[in-house]
């Protein structure tokens, strides 16, 4: 099941399921994963908690929509090491937000981290580089610059 993120990808971070407000993710650690004690590396297990909240909370949205985090929080508990298993849930959905929570284990069902974050549904924006230069430029044309603001 794809998460449609070329950085989720690069990492190797695969979707299991995300199915009424519940999702499953795992990591398989590579040597890149790692940080210099040779465990999960905070940021790699910060993502894979980002990433299986976030689709616990798409998993519930319409056609179209997608989720933006607002606000994340991550206990570590211990290292992770081999493969690291994501899974969330949504606590709460408004209209507009869902809070989830979620827990991260390693490949021998270790405790590894807890997660708790809030998600903004938002329809796909056409956002980037050109679009932002766009809407800076004045009238003629030109761009201001930093102090211009």
């Amino acid at each position: 099941m794809p998460v449609e993120s070329p950085f989720v990808d690069l990492l190797g971070v695969q979707l299991l399921s995300a199915v009424d407000g519940v999702s499953e993710a795992r990591l398989p650690l590579a040597p890149e994963h790692l940080n210099t004690w040779s465990v999960a590396h905070g940021g790699i297990t910060m993502t894979l908690a980002d990433v299986a909240l976030a689709m616990a909370a798409r998993s519930l949205a319409d056609e179209g929509i997608g989720v933006v985090t607002v606000e994340m929080k991550l206990s570590f508990m211990q290292p992770g090491r081999g493969e690291l298993h994501a899974h969330a849930r949504v606590l709460h959905r408004s209209k507009t937000m869902a809070y989830c929570e979620g827990e991260i284990r390693d490949s021998e069902g270790h405790f590894v981290a807890k997660a708790l974050g809030t998600f903004k549904y938002m329809r796909r924006l056409a956002i980037g580089r050109e679009v932002t230069q766009q809407r800076l430029r004045s009238p003629d044309g030109v761009m201001p610059g930093p102090s211009d603001g």
